[in-house]
């Protein structure tokens, strides 16, 4: 899953938002160097990939897209997930959106010291452009799929797969929401973190 996902599936406390957005910062860093909080969100972010990986609706979203862009389909379907967590957010939370990424920035700034660098310049960059809400528009979708298309070092065909997510929209955002639900009952259960926690 991407940001947004993580950051709803965290508890809403600085390591927890932390731990669980650390999962894409591991180049280098050791586990054992943060407190037992963050390293707890980390464990929760590695359940929600896991989980994420193995679903057979995700597993149905990357067949989807084209031969040349299949490579990618994971990183499509994690981004595009995250417009649809958007989208139907007061499905999932009661709390408003825009309240609940004001919440999630502050606790992240509490802990941007103690972040890998690479994680730093991440964060910072995310509270301060607002990424968070990036995603609720199929523009901002587009954008952010072509930035990261353009820093892909290799050659590839991954710039302009907006154009398949919405060919595929709506299959697209019905897996979402079979999906989404089992993929938080999964997490509570587990209870990596004592409990779900939506804002």
């Amino acid at each position: 899953m991407n940001y947004l996902a993580h950051l709803f599936l965290a508890q809403p406390t600085a390591e927890s938002c932390f731990g669980n957005l650390l999962g894409d910062f591991m180049r280098g860093v050791r586990p054992q160097d943060f407190s037992p909080p963050v390293r707890q969100g980390l464990a929760n972010h590695r359940l929600v990939d896991r989980e994420t990986d193995a679903h057979t609706q995700v597993l149905a979203c990357k067949a989807l897209f084209s031969p040349t862009r299949r490579r990618f389909a994971g990183i499509i379907v994690d981004i595009v997930f995250d417009h649809f967590l958007i989208r139907h957010w007061s499905q999932f939370s009661a709390v408003p959106f825009d309240a609940f990424c004001q919440q999630r920035y502050t606790l992240l700034q509490q802990q941007i010291p103690a972040m890998p660098a690479s994680m730093q310049r991440t964060v910072t960059g995310m509270v301060e452009h607002e990424w968070l809400k990036v995603y609720g528009q199929l523009d901002g979708v587009s954008r952010a799929l072509d930035n990261t298309a353009a820093r892909i070092r290799f050659r590839h065909q991954f710039a302009g797969s907006i154009d398949e997510v919405l060919q595929h929209y709506t299959t697209l955002e019905s897996a979402f929401l079979a999906f989404f639900p089992d993929l938080a009952r999964t997490v509570a259960h587990q209870n990596l973190e004592i409990s779900v926690s939506a804002g």
